[in-house]
């Protein structure tokens, strides 16, 4: 993310409107705008095959999967974010233009120049969605998935996948193997080597 410093402080529905006369996609956080960076082939490969693997499971269950073009507000306030997959299967996100609110899923793959604040900063944004169940964070370079669950007793539980399991998203009982998300996605031998020891 890039901030824009010439932009004047705006409300949310002021950034909205703003946005949709934009050639480019932003980040809105605080009142300040932040330009969306470039995303590398395998990022986006990513992204494609879990969007191809949960549209038919999300068919006829009342679900909405979405993709990176659709934004997720924290609250009427802000901030909004551009999840690279989105999953709402609440009503109150039926008919929704600018933005979702009540997402149970929200995946976000992961580059070296946002991992630390996907990790950080961006998940304790979305931590403060009631609706969301799961956070997942998928590795771009290496065969490596990691799903933040909310639990039974309100505490966040890290589950991790690697080469050969089967990664199971419980907030819309959907799994698959691993192998799936990364279908014909070129990774350098060294991060292939890494991805296994």
């Amino acid at each position: 993310m890039i901030a824009i410093p010439d932009k004047p402080n705006m409300t949310l529905e002021e950034f909205f409107q703003w946005e949709v006369q934009q050639d480019s996609k932003y980040e809105y956080i605080n009142g300040e705008v932040y330009a969306m960076t470039g995303r590398t082939v395998p990022h986006s490969a990513i992204a494609v095959n879990l969007l191809a693997a949960l549209r038919p499971h999300a068919r006829g269950r009342f679900c909405q999967v979405l993709s990176s073009d659709a934004k997720v507000a924290i609250s009427d306030a802000g901030p909004s974010f551009y999840p690279d997959v989105q999953v709402t299967c609440d009503p109150r996100d039926r008919g929704a233009i600018d933005a979702i609110r009540y997402p149970c899923l929200v995946v976000e793959i992961l580059s070296p120049s946002t991992e630390a604040y996907d990790r950080g900063a961006k998940f304790a944004h979305y931590r403060r969605l009631e609706s969301l169940r799961e956070y997942v964070l998928i590795s771009s370079d290496r065969i490596n998935v990691e799903i933040f669950r909310l639990n039974d007793r309100g505490k966040w539980e890290l589950t991790p996948y690697s080469s050969g399991e089967t990664v199971q998203l419980t907030s819309i009982e959907f799994e698959c193997a691993i192998e799936v998300l990364y279908e014909d996605v070129e990774l350098s031998p060294q991060e292939n080597n890494d991805a296994r020891t």
